[in-house]
């Protein structure tokens, strides 16, 4: 194997287990896969799940090109890092204290209303695109990856990322759905609330880790 497949099938792993581990944080979609999986079963549920990744393939897949060309320079990759910290700070607190978890949400109701969406694949497409936090998420990931070099600036290096995460974030889906239609409705909203809080506490460890690298690379600017 190679050195450039090498760097690819590990930078497709990564994004597979981001992926994995970042649609555990819940929105609308993991809870209308539980509602729906629950009540019409795992195809229906599965395909909620389809149509979400299909549009947050698209929402990861620009964030990623957004970032093109921008670090260049060391000041430019400070500044990238330093949004990162603020942010993913910003959403680890943020799924570390949540209680409830709403069914949806008034963007996703905006969207919903002038769409009208009737089939499991357009819901959760749908429901992805009226919620922006989801591109926030994907831009705050991407920027620190890039940032960090732990993905390349190359159109590879983020295709091979992006469909590594959009994989991932599918296994999860369609894991919660075949679980909750076993389960028939047992899998509760307050195991996904303690994931919540799971996921944000490992969010809070990724912007210390953040911090850390920023205060570094500040240090290696003012030396030059």
């Amino acid at each position: 194997m190679s050195d450039e497949t090498y760097l690819a099938v590990l930078v497709g792993v990564i994004g597979f287990v981001s992926g994995f581990l970042s649609s555990i944080p819940t929105g609308p979609i993991s809870i209308t896969i539980i509602n729906e999986g629950a009540r019409r079963g795992f195809g229906w549920a599965a395909m909620i799940g389809l149509g979400a990744i299909v549009m947050d393939f698209i929402y990861c897949a620009v964030a990623f090109a957004g970032f093109s060309g921008l670090f260049a320079s060391e000041w430019m990759r400070a500044t990238i890092q330093l949004l990162s910290f603020l942010a993913t700070l910003y959403l680890g607190i943020k799924y570390l204290l949540v209680t409830d978890l709403p069914a949806t949400t008034k963007s996703v109701e905006a969207v919903e209303h002038k769409l009208h969406p009737h089939t499991a694949f357009m819901i959760g497409f749908v429901r992805v695109l009226g919620n922006p936090a989801v591109l926030l998420f994907w831009i705050t990931l991407s920027a620190a990856y890039i940032s960090h070099r732990v993905v390349e600036d190359t159109f590879l290096s983020k295709s091979v990322c992006v469909l590594g995460m959009s994989t991932g974030a599918l296994a999860w889906f369609t894991l919660l759905a075949f679980i909750v239609s076993r389960r028939h409705g047992k899998f509760s909203k307050k195991k996904l609330v303690r994931m919540s809080h799971v996921s944000g506490a490992a969010l809070l460890v990724v912007s210390v880790l953040i911090g850390i690298r920023l205060v570094k690379l500040l240090a290696q600017v003012r030396q030059h």
